[in-house]
């Protein structure tokens, strides 16, 4: 929690000397009824004595003086939410690699299903595209808010080729500096997001289970470029050690098994890289809860919001308490 004048939570002070006060008030009041009053005729006329409920009234007043002068000081607390015109790219490795029955059904499959998962959690108002990669990159949707134009590119794609990842990290980052045109004021045509902090936000989630093996950008140099264009990527390394798939053998022509591990450290510098995060996902199951945890971020960001008035209206509350409390067990106000 956070306060926009928190000079004035110095006034908390006044509660702990107001407790003092009424303590003291309380002893000198108990040692003017003995001096003064004659004990066995008071016993006989007041049945009981109020007991601790005298202390409940004072004690709702000090609460109450304690969230007036922290509403005083307009605390405010760390919420997420939406972010208004933001913009994903779903990167996708459909190298050959990803036929791999590691991840049940296959890698392929399960990162199809996972990404279909994602785009149904989040908001309506973030746009996605789409782009696959495997010897070369391919943007099959730019950011759109229709969901069943995304839906029907990511059914569309199949495995085959190599793995050029530095080409479809370059590629997916390249959205940041496409923005809508606007009529500047000579009447040429200027672009809309001219100064970057006016762009809305773009973020890179890229799947893939192997090293870079073609394209012209490596995924170093490919990684710089996006963190240049403040893009961040997350990345998913998607599949185990073990994992393996059948390949012809370029002799014999029959086929032999080839392990494809995911490059995990690659994905992970990146991601580092990036200013992005790393997660590894080597089942289906797995794969799913990422692209979930992912759909709870994407689309929200953190704000500063005010919540003066809950404590004013607590404060007024425990005022009222006291009163109500009071007159009804001594017939007074406080």
């Amino acid at each position: 929690m956070s306060f926009v004048w928190p000079l004035y939570l110095w006034g908390l002070l006044l509660v702990p000397l107001a407790a003092v006060g009424y303590v003291v008030l309380q002893r000198r009041r108990q040692r003017y009824a003995a001096r003064f009053t004659n004990l066995d005729l008071l016993g006989s006329v007041v049945e009981r004595s109020p007991a601790w409920r005298r202390h409940v009234p004072p004690a709702l007043l000090l609460l109450a003086l304690s969230a007036l002068l922290v509403g005083a000081a307009r605390p405010q607390r760390t919420v997420d939410v939406p972010t208004e015109e933001a913009s994903v790219v779903l990167t996708m490795d459909t190298s050959l690699s990803m036929i791999a029955t590691d991840v049940a059904p296959n890698r392929f499959d399960a990162a199809q299903a996972a990404a279909s998962t994602f785009v149904d959690r989040v908001p309506d108002t973030v746009k996605i595209g789409v782009v696959r990669f495997s010897t070369a990159a391919e943007v099959l949707t730019p950011p759109t808010e229709d969901r069943d134009v995304v839906h029907r590119a990511l059914d569309g794609m199949r495995p085959d080729g190599g793995t050029a990842l530095g080409d479809a990290i370059v590629r997916s980052a390249e959205f940041a500096r496409e923005p809508d045109t606007a009529e500047s004021d000579d009447g040429a045509a200027a672009p809309s997001g001219s100064d970057p902090d006016d762009d809305p936000p773009l973020v890179v989630l890229l799947l893939s289970d192997g090293a870079n093996t073609q394209g012209r950008t490596e995924p170093a140099e490919a990684a710089a470029q996006a963190r240049a264009l403040g893009v961040p990527v997350y990345t998913v390394a998607l599949g185990t050690q073990g994992g393996t798939i059948e390949v012809p053998d370029p002799a014999s022509g029959q086929l032999r098994s080839v392990e494809v591990p995911p490059d995990r450290e690659t994905l992970r510098s990146v991601a580092e890289e990036t200013g992005g995060q790393f997660f590894e996902a080597p089942d289906d199951a797995a794969l799913e809860q990422v692209y979930e945890e992912l759909g709870s971020r994407v689309g929200t960001e953190q704000e500063e919001q005010e919540i003066t008035a809950a404590f004013a209206a607590a404060g007024a509350a425990l005022l009222l308490g006291a009163g109500a409390l009071s007159a009804l067990w001594f017939n007074r106000l406080v």
